[in-house]
């Protein structure tokens, strides 16, 4: 193996440990913690980590054993099982998403009618399609043969093997592709572009009223007025960049790949061997950035973590009640609301 293949299953395997761990904890603070387990947001945070999960420990081993033999590491029917998981839990950590982002839209921009519109049952019947929708398409991809060990990829996913079959497969493979990752980027970004509107029209509005106080306290001090027009500027700057993670994270982590198996459908267009590596790895670390983007960075999942830690090491420096919002959008997005 040359270099280029070692810092490549080096990168995988990074990616691996950081998901497992990182996943992991997602489902522990979700057992631990009855208050996440009350949110309506939480279905979708644990089928999302569940997914990842599974991702984890049972496709990228076998990726990296791939990448490091440089041959199909699996018997034909193991692979195909390990193509079929594949094609359905890509989809169905799309779908988490678009869900996620559903979620956050009604709680944002619809606050006094949120448990009215998304209640725990609605999130049951959305994730309940989500999995209809994701194990659609590998059924189909099964009936047709089409799952097998891709050298391009160093993975078992959807391989064309018949050219007879190029028509249809490449029918198949831009429904797929349409109706995962295109539906969940148009979700994501009409969802998201309307929560940001809703965030800067509450800072704008916290904006106004510290003005209006800046300029009647005529003696307050520069250095307190200053730290009050650079915590404006935070404020503006905080729902963007969070909006920017979550859509920014999506395209990057999935674009190249899904991308990649769109313009290989040409007869004529062959793969670079790394590009396609590559593009696979960065699918691969949307399971591994999952996990901070959407739960561990936020402050109740911190809380939750800091109470397990505590309880292991037997100590009792906090207290053991958690975070009580059921939408955590107030710290995001400038909407202070009493619970």
């Amino acid at each position: 193996m040359d270099l280029a293949g070692v810092l490549l299953a080096l990168l995988l395997v990074l990616v691996l440990v950081v998901s497992l761990l990182s996943n992991l904890l997602v489902l522990l603070c979700f057992v631990y913690s009855t208050e996440i387990r009350k949110q309506v947001a939480g279905v979708f945070l644990v089928n999302l980590s569940f997914c990842n999960l599974l991702l984890t420990v049972l496709n990228m081993p076998f990726t990296l054993l791939g990448i490091l033999r440089n041959q199909q590491p699996l018997g034909g029917c193991v692979c195909k099982a390990v193509g079929f998981l594949e094609t359905f839990l890509t989809s169905n950590t799309m779908l988490s998403m678009a869900a996620l982002s559903i979620d956050k839209w009604i709680a944002v921009v619809f606050p006094l009618s949120y448990t009215s519109k998304m209640r725990y049952k609605d999130a049951v019947i959305l994730m309940g399609y989500s999995w209809l929708h994701s194990l659609t398409f590998p059924l189909v991809s099964l009936f047709y043969s089409w799952l097998d060990y891709n050298s391009v990829y160093a993975s078992c996913t959807l391989y064309l093997k018949e050219e007879t079959e190029r028509r249809r497969f490449t029918v198949f493979t831009i429904v797929f592709h349409s109706t995962s990752f295109m539906l969940s980027l148009v979700i994501l970004c009409f969802t998201y572009l309307k929560v940001l509107k809703v965030a800067r029209f509450h800072c704008k509005r916290i904006d106004i009223i510290t003005m209006q106080t800046l300029v009647l306290l005529v003696d307050i001090h520069p250095s307190v007025k200053q730290r009050c027009l650079n915590e404006q500027k935070r404020r503006r700057q905080r729902a963007t960049k969070k909006i920017s993670i979550f859509i920014g994270s999506f395209v990057i982590c999935f674009g190249p790949y899904i991308i990649t198996r769109l313009i290989e459908l040409l007869p004529f267009v062959t793969i670079n061997y790394y590009w396609g590596i590559i593009s696979k790895c960065l699918t691969y670390s949307k399971a591994a950035s999952d996990p901070f983007v959407y739960s561990l960075l936020r402050q109740q999942y911190k809380k939750v973590l800091i109470n397990i830690v505590n309880r292991i090491l037997k100590r009792d420096l906090y207290p053991s009640s958690g975070y009580n919002s059921s939408l955590d959008t107030e710290n995001d997005y400038c909407l202070h609301r009493t619970n």
